[in-house]
C-alpha cells in the first residue's frame, strides 16, 4: 500500500496541471449533472414492518384520499371571533384559492360542528388535503399556500399561520454562515499552527474541492433514490472537518520531509506513503462505521450515513491526489508569506535545530511518571460525563421546537392554545374491514379508545367506498414528544385495540406521531447490534494495523468511554435542560431517535482517526528502539501538536453548526464536538499514554500463530521508498532559490 501511494502522490505532482484539471472538472461535473437531473431531497421515514408503516401503506392502497399529504391553516381573530362577518369573508376566500391549488383534494373550513374552530371561536384552522405524500411534493405547494396567506393576512382583522405536515417538510434550513464560521475559525487555527499562509491554504483548498465534489455527488444521487434533507448538512459537516484534516497531517509530514533534507517530488511520495497510507486507513474505518448504519434496516439512517461517507471517501481521495498536486506547485515555498514567529524560529533551527523536548514531550513524560493518578483521574471524568446517558429517552422533535420567527412554530402555538397540546400530535387509525358486519361494530372502538386515559379525543370511523377499510383519529392528550404519548400508543396497540376491535376487522396506529415513535423503538433495538458490530470490526481492523491484541482492545473501550461521555452531555443539555437556553432551546426535549446512532458511526469513525495518527508513529518508534515508554513519549511529541490542531479544527466546525435553528443539527453539532473535545485531550493525551505506559511491552503482543494468519499492512511506510531514477520531465518547485 505504502509504495502505491508513494507513486501515486510522484505521479499527481509531476502531472499537477491535469491532475487540478480533473478534479475542478469532476467538480463542476457532478454539481451541473446534480442539477439537471432535478435531484430533489426528501424525508421519507420508511419502516418495512413497523405498524405506522402497514397503516400508511394500508391507506395508499385502500383509503388513498387519506394516503396523501396535509397542512394546517391557522387562523386566530385578532379582534372579535372568526363567524363575524368579515372575518369569515376573509377566511373563505383564503379557502377557495387553496382550494384550487394543484395536488390539493380537499379543504375542511374552520367549523364547529367539523371540530376545526375553537370553543370560544377566536382560533381555528382549515385542513387541506393532498393526493401525494408531503415528502414527495416538493416545495412549490407550500410556496403557493404561503402566497394564499399573505393575500388573507391582507384583508386585515386576521392572523394566518402554515403548519401540519406539510409545513414541517418544506422547512428549508440554511448552512451558508454556519460552514463560513467554521471555515474562518480552520483559517486561524491552521495559521497559527503552521505559520505560512501558503501552507494553510493548501488544506482548506484541498477540502472545499473535495466537499464540492462530494456534496455534487449527493446531489446527484438524490435524482434517484430518496435522501434525507438533513443529509446535506451532516455531510457538510463531516466532510468539512475530515477534508481540512487529512490535508493537515500529510501537509504536517511533507514539510517535515523537506527539513530531513528530501527533494520536493520525494518527499511528496513519502509524505503520502506514511501520512496519506494513515488517511487511508482512518478514512476506510470512517467510511465502514457509517455505512454500518444500514444494519439498522432503516433506509432513512443508512441513506444519511451513504451520504456522509460519500463525502468522507472523497476527502480521502482528494487528501492522496489533488493535494500531492498542490504541493507539486509550491515545492519548497510551502512556508512562503509566514508569519513572524516562524521566521525566527526557521532561523533557530539553522543553528541549533529544533528541541525535541516541546510542551507535549515534557507533558509525555509527566503522564510517564504519574500513570496511576493521570488514568484514574481521567477515567472518573469520563465516568461522571457519562452518567446522564443512563437516562436517555428518545423521540423526535415537532413543530413545537421550531424558533418562533419560523410559522408552523406559531401555528402550532395557535393550535395549542385552542385545541389542546395533544392537537399537534393525532393518532391516525388505518382500519382493515375483512368482515362487512364488522364495520357496524366499530363505534364499540371507538367508545373503548375514548375511554382509555390520555386519550383527549375520538373521530367517528370514517369508511372508503369500498366499504373494506375506515380511519378513526384519535388526539391524545399530551404533546407529540412527551413521553406520555409514546406510553399512549403502547397501551392503545398492546391492551385497548386488542381488546375491543370486533372480529373480521385489523387496527394499525399510524399518523407521524407513530411513525417517529416505531422509528425510536427500532433504533433502540438495533442500536446495541450495531454498536456491536462497529466495535468488532474496528477491533480487527486495528489488530492487523498494528499487530497487537491489547492495542485495539484498549482504543475500543477508551472509544465507547468517550462517546459515552458526549452522549451524556448531550442528554444533560436536550433532555435535562442544562445551559439549553444558551443553545436557544426554550424547553427540554427528547433526544431525536436517530441521533445516537448516526453520532457512534461518525465519532467512533473519527477517533479511529486520531488513535492511528497517534499509535502509527508510537509503534513507528518502537520498532526502531524497542523502549515502549521512549517511543510513547516519541509519539506524543510529534503528533500531539497536530492531532491538537486538527481536533480544533473539528471542534470549531461541528460548533458553527450550533447556530442552526433546527434542534437536530444542535445536537449533532454539541454531540460531536464535544466527542471530538474529549478524545483528542482527556482520551488521546492522557488515558492512552498512561495506559500504555502502564502496559508496558504487552502492548505489543500478538500470539506468533495469530501473527502468521493475518494480513500484513506497512501502515508506518517504512517499505523502501527511495526516489525513482527516472528523471523528471520538468522541474517541481516553484522559486529554487527558497
Amino acid at each position: 500500500m505504502s509504495r502505491f501511494l508513494y507513486r501515486l502522490g510522484r505521479g499527481a505532482a509531476r502531472r499537477r496541471r491535469l491532475t487540478v484539471i480533473v478534479w475542478v472538472v469532476a467538480m463542476i461535473g457532478v454539481s451541473v449533472a446534480g442539477s439537471a437531473l432535478g435531484g430533489a431531497f426528501s424525508d421519507d421515514f420508511n419502516l418495512p414492518d413497523a405498524g405506522s408503516q402497514r397503516a400508511y401503506d394500508l391507506l395508499e392502497e385502500r383509503f388513498p384520499s387519506a394516503s396523501g399529504g396535509s397542512a394546517n391553516i391557522v387562523f386566530r381573530a385578532e379582534s372579535g371571533t372568526l363567524t363575524d362577518a368579515a372575518n369569515a369573508a376573509a377566511i373563505t376566500e383564503t379557502v377557495e384559492v387553496i382550494a384550487d391549488q394543484p395536488h390539493v383534494v380537499g379543504v375542511v373550513a374552520p367549523d364547529a360542528e367539523q371540530g376545526t374552530l375553537s370553543s370560544d371561536g377566536t382560533i381555528g384552522y382549515a385542513a387541506v388535503s393532498y393526493d401525494t405524500p408531503s415528502f414527495e411534493l416538493g416545495l412549490e405547494p407550500y410556496e403557493r399556500l404561503e402566497t394564499a396567506v399573505e393575500r388573507g393576512v391582507e384583508a386585515g382583522g386576521l392572523q394566518i399561520e402554515i403548519g401540519g405536515e406539510l409545513a414541517g417538510a418544506s422547512a428549508q434550513p440554511e448552512t451558508s454562515s454556519s460552514e463560513l464560521i467554521g471555515l474562518l475559525a480552520a483559517i486561524v487555527i491552521l495559521l497559527l499552527a503552521f505559520g505560512s499562509v501558503v501552507a494553510m491554504g493548501l488544506p482548506i483548498g484541498t477540502a472545499l474541492v473535495g466537499l464540492g465534489t462530494g456534496i455534487g455527488v449527493i446531489t446527484l444521487l438524490s435524482a434517484f433514490v430518496s435522501v434525507p434533507e438533513i443529509s446535506t448538512i451532516l455531510s457538510t459537516m463531516i466532510g468539512l472537518g475530515v477534508g481540512i484534516d487529512y490535508a493537515l497531517f500529510v501537509v504536517t509530514r511533507y514539510r517535515q520531509n523537506l527539513r530531513a533534507g528530501m527533494d520536493p517530488l520525494h518527499a511528496i511520495g513519502v509524505a503520502n506513503a506514511t501520512a496519506g497510507q494513515a488517511v487511508v486507513f482512518a478514512g476506510s474505518t470512517v467510511v465502514i462505521a457509517i455505512l454500518g448504519l444500514w444494519l439498522s434496516g432503516i433506509s432513512f439512517v443508512g441513506m444519511m450515513g451513504t451520504t456522509a461517507a460519500i463525502v468522507v471517501a472523497v476527502s480521502v481521495l482528494a487528501a492522496t491526489t489533488l493535494l500531492p498536486a498542490l504541493l507539486g506547485f509550491t515545492g519548497h515555498a510551502i512556508d512562503k508569506l509566514s508569519l513572524p514567529w516562524v521566521r525566527r524560529r526557521a532561523r533557530r533551527d539553522a543553528v541549533g535545530g529544533e528541541p525535541k523536548a516541546n510542551i507535549w514531550g515534557r507533558w509525555g513524560r509527566e503522564v510517564e511518571r504519574h500513570p496511576w493518578p493521570y488514568f484514574l483521574g481521567a477515567l472518573a471524568v469520563l465516568v461522571a460525563l457519562a452518567i446522564p446517558f443512563f437516562s436517555i429517552e428518545l423521540g423526535m422533535t415537532d413543530d413545537g421546537t421550531a424558533p418562533p420567527s419560523e410559522s408552523r412554530r406559531r401555528a402550532y402555538d395557535l393550535l395549542s392554545e385552542g385545541f389542546g397540546a395533544g392537537f399537534n400530535g393525532p393518532l391516525l387509525l388505518a382500519i382493515e374491514i375483512d368482515d362487512p358486519a364488522a364495520a357496524q361494530q366499530l363505534p364499540r372502538l371507538q367508545a373503548a379508545l375514548a375511554d382509555t386515559e390520555g386519550v383527549a379525543a375520538v373521530s367517528p370511523p370514517q369508511s372508503n367506498e369500498a366499504g373494506d377499510a375506515a380511519i378513526m383519529q384519535v388526539i391524545p392528550a399530551t404533546s407529540p414528544q412527551d413521553h406520555a404519548t409514546t406510553q399512549l400508543v403502547h397501551t392503545l396497540r398492546d391492551e385497548v385495540i386488542p381488546a375491543a376491535t370486533p372480529d373480521g376487522a385489523l387496527v394499525h396506529v399510524g399518523g407521524g406521531t407513530a411513525t417517529f415513535i416505531d422509528l425510536s423503538d427500532r433504533i433502540t433495538q438495533a442500536l446495541p447490534w450495531f454498536i456491536g458490530a462497529v466495535v468488532v470490526l474496528s477491533f480487527l481492523l486495528l489488530m492487523v494495523v498494528f499487530r497487537s491484541l491489547l492495542v485495539p482492545l484498549k482504543a475500543a473501550l477508551l472509544n465507547l468511554l468517550s462517546i459515552g461521555a458526549a452522549y451524556g452531555v448531550v442528554v444533560a443539555i436536550f433532555q435535562w435542560g442544562w445551559g439549553a437556553s444558551l443553545l436557544g432551546i426554550e424547553e427540554s426535549i427528547p433526544i431525536v431517535s436517530f441521533v445516537p446512532m448516526i453520532m457512534f458511526a461518525i465519532l467512533f469513525g473519527l477517533s479511529m482517526d486520531y488513535e492511528v495518527f497517534l499509535l502509527s508513529r508510537v509503534r513507528e518508534e518502537y520498532l526502531k528502539s524497542g523502549n515502549n515508554v521512549e517511543s510513547v513519549v516519541d509519539g506524543i511529541t510529534t503528533t500531539a501538536r497536530v492531532i491538537t490542531s486538527a481536533a480544533l479544527i473539528m471542534i470549531a466546525v461541528f460548533l458553527s453548526f450550533v447556530t442552526q435553528a433546527d434542534p437536530i443539527v444542535k445536537m449533532f453539532g454539541i454531540g460531536l464536538a464535544t466527542a471530538v473535545f474529549i478524545d483528542a485531550t482527556i482520551v488521546r493525551v492522557v488515558l492512552v499514554p498512561a495506559t500504555m505506559v502502564l502496559l508496558g511491552d504487552a502492548n505489543w503482543w500478538l500470539p506468533g500463530w495469530l501473527d502468521r494468519l493475518l494480513p500484513k499492512m506497512d501502515l508506518e511506510g517504512t517499505e523502501n521508498l527511495e526516489p525513482d531514477p527516472t528523471p523528471e520531465p520538468e522541474p517541481v518547485t516553484v522559486g529554487a532559490a527558497d
